[in-house]
């Protein structure tokens, strides 16, 4: 079977790399995006809705990967739906810059705006769990990490032309709304090509792929919860990856934090931001993903530290240079990651369909992950008298989080049961 997929594995690779490059065009725009926390600013937003950005792609990305999960388990080849599920996505955000065009500078702009976010959030969340699952299914798995590491290589060179073009854009015309909805068309419009470029790669069937059922929604869900409930080293896994919301809260909001307090122009923070995280991005690429540097634990160890480190600087030293490093050092944690999760979660579940464990797992995160940036938001307008300290104070609070989440992980453990016996076996135990 890991033949095959060796035979296909540069097929593959150049396949879902040019799909994550038009992917990684859009992104800065939608996901994890300054450019959306100031244009919402822009049009004056409170704390409370620019906190309600991440909340809804949280909710969306872990309450609908569930249907995913249901519709797809009885489909052995995957790629129909991949492609399908992000020709969804792509077209909401079409759909926005197109009714943006339309309505202009109407009053109901941003219920418009959180309407059609909803949606995209929705179709993410039907997308990435198949999508994930998808992945390490099309590469073997001694070469798993190394795949991703390409495939993220070339979505974080996407990322960052796209933020050039975002920094031209907002110096020529800051952020009105017919030039936001000529942006959000052309997002829509890369992430429509970007998807059938999965026409690209070529999908193995695993011979080891579960047998059809014919279960009810309620009971195949059922099922997934117990098996998952039951995989105490996976709830462990999940509970120390917390801190990856608290970085996703970080990044909807320090642009704000900069621009308010600390002189530094808006357009810097929309396009030099992103450029210097995803600049983080790209070095976790090569180093810690293309050349597989450190273990699997090893690295998501690595991604707490430095986020401790970054956390400080944001408190004790904020000027403009900092906030460069900042951005660095946040696309660093979150690529570290992006990279991680999909194998780690395949390696701990000791499946070859991880898709139950791609759709259940955000439902457990849920309640943190949506709660910590709506709390954020609406602690920044209630403590808005001590003005930059109320930031001070939460990016704190946010560091003894991930203190927290940094003592979990010495308990994380990063072999299945299937895996262990055989490797105990044949040499030491590593993780």
């Amino acid at each position: 079977m890991d033949s095959e997929k060796d035979a296909c594995f540069r097929r593959n690779v150049v396949g879902s790399s040019i799909v994550e490059f038009f992917w990684g065009l859009g992104f800065p725009i939608v996901l994890e995006s300054t450019f959306l926390q100031l244009f919402l600013k822009h049009l004056g937003a409170s704390g409370f809705a620019i906190g309600l950005v991440p909340a809804l792609f949280i909710a969306g990305v872990s309450c609908f990967p569930l249907f995913a999960s249901y519709l797809s388990r009885n489909y052995r080849l995957k790629r129909p739906f991949v492609i399908g599920l992000h020709l969804s996505s792509a077209l909401t955000i079409l759909l926005l810059g197109v009714l943006l065009m339309i309505f202009g500078e109407s009053a109901g702009v941003l219920p418009l705006f959180f309407c059609c976010y909803a949606l995209f959030s929705i179709s993410m969340g039907l997308s990435i769990p198949v999508w994930l699952n998808y992945l390490v299914r099309i590469f073997p798995e001694t070469r798993t990490v190394s795949g991703l590491g390409y495939m993220m290589l070339a979505q974080n060179c996407g990322k960052i032309v796209a933020s050039f073009f975002i920094l031209k854009t907002v110096q020529r015309y800051s952020f009105s709304v017919q030039a936001a909805a000529i942006v959000f068309i052309v997002t829509g419009l890369l992430f429509v090509a970007g998807s059938l470029c999965f026409l690209i790669t070529r999908e193995v069937p695993d011979p080891d792929d579960p047998e059809p059922d014919q279960l009810s929604f309620w009971r195949h869900t059922a099922a997934s919860v117990r098996e998952i409930m039951a995989n105490r080293r996976f709830l462990r896994y999940t509970v120390a990856d917390l801190d990856f919301y608290v970085i996703l809260t970080i990044m909807s909001f320090y642009a704000n934090y900069a621009t308010t307090y600390y002189q530094v122009p808006a357009a810097i923070a929309a396009g030099g931001f992103v450029a210097c995280i995803y600049a983080g991005s790209i070095t976790v690429n090569i180093f810690l993903g293309a050349m597989n540097l450190l273990s699997l634990k090893g690295k998501f160890v690595l991604a707490k530290l430095v986020t401790l480190a970054l956390l400080a600087i944001m408190v004790l030293w904020p000027s403009l240079p900092t906030f460069y490093l900042i951005s660095y050092l946040l696309g660093f944690v979150r690529a570290i990651r992006n990279m991680v999760y999909a194998p780690a979660v395949k390696k701990i579940s000791g499946k070859t369909d991880v898709t139950p464990y791609f759709s259940l797992a955000p439902i457990i995160s849920l309640p943190f992950a949506v709660g910590y940036p709506l709390l954020f938001g609406l602690a920044l307008d209630t403590l808005s008298f001590p003005q930059q300290d109320a930031y001070k104070i939460l990016f704190a609070g946010s560091a003894l989080i991930v203190l927290g989440t940094l003592v979990l992980c010495g308990k994380a453990d990063f072999l299945s049961d299937s895996d262990r016996p055989r490797r105990a076996r044949t040499e030491p135990l590593q993780t």
